[in-house]
């Protein structure tokens, strides 16, 4: 089974809805259903996330690791 995460535009998410309730639960279930969030407004809804943000930014340069010394 997959999982597939979809930005349904309004003008169709009542179409989209009707056709999916045309599957049976075994076959395609709704694991959540939300108003699309941009990226940018779902992290600072995150306790903490501008804090760090702004914690890093003020980080000097030389405390920084270049990509060759990155463990991957």
């Amino acid at each position: 089974m997959k999982t597939l995460t979809l930005r349904v535009n309004d003008t169709v998410s009542d179409k989209f809805a009707w056709l999916l309730e045309h599957f049976s639960p075994d076959e395609i279930k709704i694991l959540e259903q939300d108003e699309y969030v941009d990226d940018d407004t779902y992290l600072r809804t995150i306790d903490g996330m501008i804090k760090s943000i702004l914690d890093a930014r003020n980080e000097p340069a030389a405390n920084g690791v270049t990509l060759d010394n990155l463990e991957w």
